[in-house]
């Protein structure tokens, strides 16, 4: 009985604190306990372990053959198979199933089913995880912290151990054992070697998941997030487009006097968060995404694909590209196009327009910047500049050797040409 109240025990702790049901439990046990049976040489490989579902008894049984010697494991005389049969009448090479003491299994036995019983237990624990996790991908989870390892933080959510790890954390938080948290269930993993369920509070989905909980109108589905830029803990993007003409879906989103919009930003622990109004024209939604900066043009790239390009007066520049480069950044991972910035040569300073200057020579003759600076030194700033002047004037303006020189200006006549042929046809083509 003793043993009865034990085992008893052992499958309610295990029911309670992992949450695995008490029929898992004892048929965990009992095919525990037969593998690890089979192992002692007086049993065969038929041995059966039953535990009673009522008393939790533990029974034994093993499949023998009658024989008339009794020769050894496997095999039982013809009058202990007819005592074990009740008296009924048993031949020799009949087979028997008879009940055998559970102490004739040995502790070796005993030792390696208590390992197989944490196996399968913890299998069945992963299995229950998996099916009760797999259709809950993006949900929002409460949980408390139980460890934490190195960057790694491991959540009690009910009866589940999840993981957090390093990469899927806001760089700028710190939690201690015992924290309450929340975090978006990015994935659950039923081959990993720790926990299955896999957190997130770094990914953009987990900032998707926080406005579905805190703005009504999204849940409803009457404003539609079309898509989420960020980077953790300093800033996110947010884009935003309803059907509704009576709806603005920036002030759903930014709620009454800002609530909804500073109890997320409280929960990333002071992100901040930019909502920008979709438009399915690239330039009007470009310019939403890069605000507060003031834009003087956005053109459409005509030979790149998705590309835009972005010019911003002097005392825009700066906050359009953000710091680190942070707003251009965001904005080319929300729009999906490459946002290229470029200051206003209108109100550019000199030194900014000969930067420019610089650089475009370099690139359009494939020379070094130290030639393309001795060029825009000499008073040479374009294609135009250079055939504007005789090839001998042009050599002893700019100091450079003479093979250089030569091959310049050619190739600045060459695309001299070029362009006046491409005027031209357009011109006709407007004709």
């Amino acid at each position: 009985m003793a043993m009865n109240s034990q085992l008893l025990a052992v499958v309610q702790h295990i029911e309670s604190e992992r949450g695995v049901s008490r029929e898992i439990v004892l048929q965990a046990i009992e095919q525990a306990i037969s593998q690890a049976a089979r192992k002692n040489r007086d049993v065969t490989n038929d041995l059966r372990v039953v535990i009673d579902r009522k008393d939790l008894s533990l029974h034994v049984f093993d499949t023998l053959v009658a024989s008339d010697e009794d020769t050894g494991p496997g095999f039982i005389s013809i009058a202990r198979a007819i005592r074990a049969n009740h008296g009924k009448p048993v031949a020799e090479g009949d087979t028997i199933e008879i009940e055998m003491p559970a102490s004739r299994l040995g502790r070796i036995a005993a030792q390696t089913s208590r390992q197989m019983i944490m196996q399968k237990i913890r299998e069945a624990e992963r299995t229950n995880t998996f099916s009760e996790y797999r259709d809950r991908v993006g949900d929002i989870v409460s949980g408390t912290v139980s460890a934490v390892a190195h960057r790694d933080i491991y959540v009690t959510v009910g009866k589940t151990e999840m993981i957090l790890p390093g990469k899927e954390r806001i760089p700028t938080e710190e939690f201690q054992v015992g924290d309450p948290i929340r975090a978006i269930i990015l994935r659950v993993d039923p081959e990993a070697k720790g926990p299955s369920v896999i957190l997130s509070r770094a990914s953009g989905k987990f900032v998707e998941a926080l406005f579905r909980l805190e703005v009504s109108e999204i849940a409803d589905g009457v404003v539609e997030i079309m898509g989420v830029s960020r980077d953790p803990g300093y800033r996110a993007k947010l884009a935003v487009r309803t059907s509704n003409e009576n709806v603005d879906p920036v002030g759903a989103c930014v709620g009454q006097r800002g609530s909804r919009v500073r109890a997320i930003v409280n929960e990333l622990s002071g992100e901040k968060i930019d909502i920008v109004r979709w438009n399915d024209d690239i330039r009007q939604y470009v310019a939403q995404a890069l605000a507060p900066a003031k834009l003087e043009s956005i053109e459409v790239d005509p030979t790149l694909p998705n590309t835009v390009h972005v010019v911003a007066s002097a005392d825009q520049y700066s906050l359009a590209i953000g710091k680190r480069g942070q707003n251009v950044r965001l904005t080319t991972k929300l729009t999906g196009w490459h946002v290229e910035i470029k200051k206003s040569m209108a109100t550019a300073s000199f030194e900014d327009q000969k930067a420019a200057a610089i650089k475009e020579l370099a690139e359009t003759f494939s020379v070094s910047t130290a030639v393309a600076t001795q060029m825009a030194d000499a008073g040479f700033l374009s294609v135009d500049g250079i055939v504007g002047e005789d090839e001998a004037s042009f050599i002893a303006a700019t100091g450079l050797d003479e093979v250089t020189a030569k091959g310049i200006y050619a190739a600045a006549q060459a695309v001299a040409k070029l362009m006046a042929g491409e005027e031209n046809g357009e011109e006709a083509l407007d004709a």
